[in-house]
């Protein structure tokens, strides 16, 4: 009769260690969002696959195309945009909902993505956009990626409302630029945040490049603009000399407009930060190039490496702590 345990009969938990979990959180930043290429191509140097993307606005066009496997043809296309290229993108949409329709830049997205479906891509991305009829924050995690994109960056009054599922959403900066809560819903252990507006001081001034142009440069570049647009109607015309900000003096519709939207996305990432700050938060100083500086992104693309790699160290060592 045994009267001792055989510890050998006794069954073991077995512990697994997988790595843990990475989520990556991409803000919005209109063009200051190139810089989020050079923070994905920093990680990719390091052996750093995240698992997660979330992007609100300009993150989730960078995100998507990075989850899509498109990253080279997101910077490719960003390395040659120049002020003249910006134009052709300008299809005015009046009573569309936004000055400008979105087709032009839909297309080009069009062409690269296709008809890709967020839920048959290797990794979890998830779009963050605004409900214009609630102001709730929208999760877009399954659909047309394209779609998907189109919504999360449509900036009231520049970009018309993009319908998804029955509801009109709008740029997702209105509800959460940084979404770091959205990582942590889906699962990441490790929160890596780009915030693209953490080096703005004070937000309501708008710098020259807040502007398509400045009243200064508008007399060269306004002969280019009505070239362009020599078979558009007056409508139209009158359409883009607001949208550039034309009247001396006073502050032009953009200036107002963007000014507005850095003051609300400032103010709300920094009262979301707060609450569910991220494991590491990465802020590229970008904070001197305009949000529609979409021609210089050779050096907000080096401006997102130089800021990852600063944050390397951290990430490196959290991920110590949790493998």
């Amino acid at each position: 009769m045994m009267t001792g345990r055989n510890e050998d009969l006794i069954p073991r938990p077995t512990w697994s260690r997988r790595p843990a979990t990475i989520g990556l959180a991409l803000g919005s930043g209109v063009a200051r969002g190139w810089a989020h290429i050079g923070v994905l191509r920093a990680l990719e140097r390091e052996g750093i696959q995240p698992d997660i993307i979330c992007g609100t606005s300009i993150g989730a066009v960078v995100g998507g195309g990075y989850v899509a496997g498109k990253l080279d043809h997101v910077e490719s296309w960003a390395r040659a945009m120049t002020q003249r290229k910006l134009f052709r993108f300008l299809d005015i949409g009046l009573g569309t909902g936004g000055l400008l329709q979105g087709n032009k830049l839909a297309s080009e997205l069009q062409g690269e993505l296709g008809d890709l479906e967020i839920q048959h891509l290797g990794r979890r991305f998830v779009a963050v956009a605004t409900e214009l009829a609630t102001g709730h924050e929208i999760w877009l995690r399954q659909g047309n990626m394209v779609e998907s994109m189109r919504a999360s960056y449509a900036l009231p009054g520049i970009f018309a409302p993009v319908k998804v599922d029955g509801r009109w959403l709008i740029d997702g900066a209105l509800v959460n630029p940084v979404p770091v809560s959205t990582c942590r819903a889906f699962g990441a252990r490790l929160v890596i945040a780009v915030n693209l507006n953490a080096d703005i001081f004070g937000m309501g001034t708008v710098r020259k490049g807040d502007r398509l142009e400045s009243d200064e440069e508008m007399e060269t570049e306004n002969a280019e603009a009505h070239s362009l647009l020599a078979g558009a109607a007056m409508s139209s015309r009158l359409a883009l000399r607001q949208l550039l900000g034309t009247t001396k003096g006073t502050p032009g519709l953009t200036t107002v407009m963007f000014g507005a939207f850095n003051i609300v996305q400032d103010r709300l990432a920094r009262s979301r930060l707060a609450g569910d700050p991220p494991d590491v938060l990465v802020t590229p100083q970008v904070a001197h190039i305009g949000l529609l500086d979409f021609h210089r992104a050779d050096e907000s693309i080096k401006l997102g490496e130089l800021a990852m790699n600063a944050a390397m160290p951290m990430i490196q060592e959290a991920l110590k702590v949790l493998n």
